[in-house]
């Protein structure tokens, strides 16, 4: 299994609500649509404004604003999808971005300690 993860940064034009919105309802439908049957899981996970007492709040705003996480069976898989180059969700992604980056990842769960309640 190949597992891709993207991270996104917005076009400077969209709010983090406006870029939300983008990707979830618009441009998540095409990207399965372009990538099927290849595409065998795709997770999106969207920053929410930092604004609350959770400990560990950074100084400066984050770099990226998501990270979109894709699983592939095969390198063979990943390649017929992103080895096109007529790939119609660029366009739209390019516009609605002002950085993307890809990083290739092989996860590792771990098992947590079962806690005893009474």
């Amino acid at each position: 299994m190949i597992k891709v993860m993207w991270l996104l940064k917005r076009a400077p034009h969209l709010s983090l609500s406006e870029f939300g919105e983008w990707w979830l309802n618009r441009h998540a439908p095409d990207i399965i649509a372009d990538q099927s049957p290849f595409l065998k899981r795709y997770v999106i996970d969207l920053r929410v404004e930092d604004d609350s007492a959770l400990a560990g709040r950074p100084a400066a705003e984050p770099e990226w604003d998501g990270v979109a996480e894709q699983w592939f069976e095969t390198e063979a898989d990943y390649n017929a999808v992103y080895g096109r180059l007529d790939r119609p969700t660029r366009a739209d992604t390019l516009a609605h971005t002002s950085a993307f980056q890809r990083i290739v990842v092989r996860e590792f769960e771990q098992s947590l300690p079962k806690v005893q309640t009474s």
